[in-house]
């Protein structure tokens, strides 16, 4: 793509994968066309899976293609459109912005889905906001039948992110945990990884676009915990009057003290759900077990996530020696190390 296009994509404001895009397309100054559809519009390539956001890229003979997930467009996009780089040039930093991000798409939209979900206020408020997202014009009649199908089936879907009447308790203590975390971190350095955002507060802001401001519950929550927090989320939507300098960047001594409160949080619960699933598609199972913070937690296993482990390592091992040294100094004792222990003595 050249510099000068327009980016286009298709998805929904209750997608928060679709808002972590559009809010990292603003930090980047990047021209982009937002279709509001569940669908294709007519003569769009489909993707090859059906998800939101799906953009719309023109690849090297200038044919457009349809693609989908959010972390490998961002790498792609940050590469043809260099300037505002969202992903750091230390391979150190590169590779903790890869892990809070993954821990962001993976474990907080467990806490997103669970709050939409599992409490009856706020699907009674999902069902019909979903559906008006979708067509602000549909018939009334044709909006309540809608919705009850959305919330039927959604609700119907909850135990495929683990959120069950056990692991409940679970979800929303690691949701007021990660609260308290955010809070502090903000206060001490703005972003996740210094004084400009990565990639991985992108994937915080996404979920927490649903969590602070659509779910009734985890949006009460966040207002009498954090309005700080609140206030962070707000400017996250828009970054395009940042100016952000190499400097910004903090240095891994720094963020091996700053970050420890979050990678623990990412140690506790991420990290024990994802080498249990892992370890199950490898055995062949379609449903895995674990313990997290000392609670049982049982899904099907979820195949993608498989190979979010994968490309975690792999960032790993591209790094030279020193690097991952560096990496392991930070991460030591958080339970994140567990994610790549194999290579520890490499």
């Amino acid at each position: 793509m050249r510099e000068d296009d327009v980016v286009e994509l298709r998805g929904m404001p209750g997608s928060p994968y679709t808002r972590k895009m559009l809010a990292w397309l603003r930090y980047k100054r990047i021209p982009y066309a937002v279709h509001w559809a569940r669908q294709e519009p007519d003569g769009y390539p489909s993707p090859k899976v059906r998800l939101l956001p799906t953009f719309y890229i023109r690849d090297s003979d200038d044919n457009l293609e349809a693609v989908v997930d959010s972390t490998p467009i961002i790498k792609r996009l940050d590469t043809e459109f260099p300037s505002r780089s969202s992903l750091p040039d230390s391979p150190i930093l590169a590779f903790l912005s890869d892990l809070i991000e993954d821990y962001a798409d993976e474990w907080l939209t467990k806490c997103m889905f669970h709050y939409r979900w599992a409490f009856e206020e706020d699907a009674a408020n999902a069902g019909p906001l979903l559906t008006y997202f979708s067509n602000v014009a549909i018939d009334e009649t044709l909006a309540e039948q809608s919705a009850a199908a959305i919330s039927e089936r959604q609700i119907n879907r909850l135990y495929v992110v683990g959120s069950n009447d056990v692991t409940g308790e679970v979800i929303e203590a690691s949701y007021l945990r990660i609260i308290d975390i955010l809070n502090e971190l903000v206060q001490q350095q703005r972003f996740v990884l210094g004084s400009r955002p990565c990639a991985a507060d992108f994937g915080i802001f996404g979920q927490f676009t649903q969590l602070a401001f659509v779910e009734p519950t985890s949006a009460n929550i966040l207002q009498k915990r954090s309005q700080r927090l609140r206030a962070w989320f707000y400017q996250l939507e828009d970054l395009s009057g940042l100016e952000p300098t190499d400097d910004d960047w903090a240095e891994p001594e720094v963020l091996k003290v700053v970050l420890r409160n979050l990678l623990h949080e990412i140690g506790a619960t991420y990290v024990p759900v994802m080498l249990a699933n892992h370890e199950a598609i490898n055995a062949g199972s379609n449903q895995f077990e674990t313990t997290v913070l000392g609670k049982t937690w049982t899904q099907p296993t979820f195949p993608y996530q498989a190979k979010c482990l994968q490309w975690i390592r792999e960032a790993y091992f591209r790094m030279d020696v020193e690097s991952r040294h560096a990496v392991l100094d930070v991460i030591r004792d958080s339970g994140c190390e567990q994610l790549i222990e194999t290579t520890a003595t490499k």
